[in-house]
C-alpha cells in the first residue's frame, strides 16, 4: 500500500510540532519551507489534522498551529484513518469505485486484501506521534530546529 501525500505531509507535519520547545506555535507556512513542500496543500492537510483535534490552531497576527494532543496520545493509525481519502487497498474493494469487476460479487480476493488492510492499520496503530520523536535533536537539527522539546518531559 501506499499512502498519498496528504498523509505524509500529516505524519511530517506532526513530527515538525512535536519537536517543538513547550508547544510552541508555529506557522504553517514555516513547516512548508522547512520541509520544501507546498504550502496551499499543507493547509488542507492542516484543517484535517484540526478538525479531529491532533492540531490547534491560533488565528491572528501572532497565530499559528501546535499540537491539540500529547505526543503519546496521537496514534499513528488514526491520523492515517482520518487522512486517507481511500481507505481500500484496491478499487474493487471500494463500493463507489467507478469500474465495475464482473468478479465483485464473489472475488476471493476481498477477505485477502481486507485482512491486509486491518494488518497495516494494526502496525500503525502500534505506534504513537512520541515513539517518532525519541531523538529530537537529531530530528531537529536536520530540520534547523534549535531547543527542541523532549518528548518524555510532555
Amino acid at each position: 500500500m501506499r499512502l498519498t501525500r496528504h498523509t505524509d505531509h500529516a505524519f511530517r507535519a506532526l513530527i515538525y510540532m512535536g519537536l517543538l520547545e513547550g508547544g510552541e506555535l508555529v506557522t504553517i507556512g514555516r513547516i512548508a519551507e522547512d520541509y520544501a513542500i507546498s504550502r496551499n496543500h499543507l493547509m488542507k492537510v492542516m484543517q484535517k489534522l484540526v478538525q479531529n483535534g491532533f492540531v490547534a490552531s491560533t488565528r491572528g497576527k501572532h497565530g499559528g498551529v501546535r499540537l491539540g494532543a500529547s505526543p503519546h496520545e496521537i496514534r499513528l493509525g488514526d491520523v492515517a484513518r482520518v487522512t486517507e481519502a481511500q481507505d481500500q487497498v484496491n478499487a474493487c474493494l471500494d463500493s463507489n469505485g467507478d469500474q465495475e469487476c464482473p468478479l465483485q460479487p464473489e472475488c476471493p480476493l476481498h477477505q485477502a486484501m481486507g485482512e491486509a488492510m486491518e494488518a497495516f492499520y494494526a502496525v500503525l496503530d502500534r505506534y504513537t506521534l512520541a515513539d517518532m520523536l525519541a531523538e529530537p535533536d537529531r530530528l531537529g537539527a536536520l530540520l534547523g530546529l534549535q531547543n527542541t522539546s523532549a518528548v518524555s518531559g510532555r
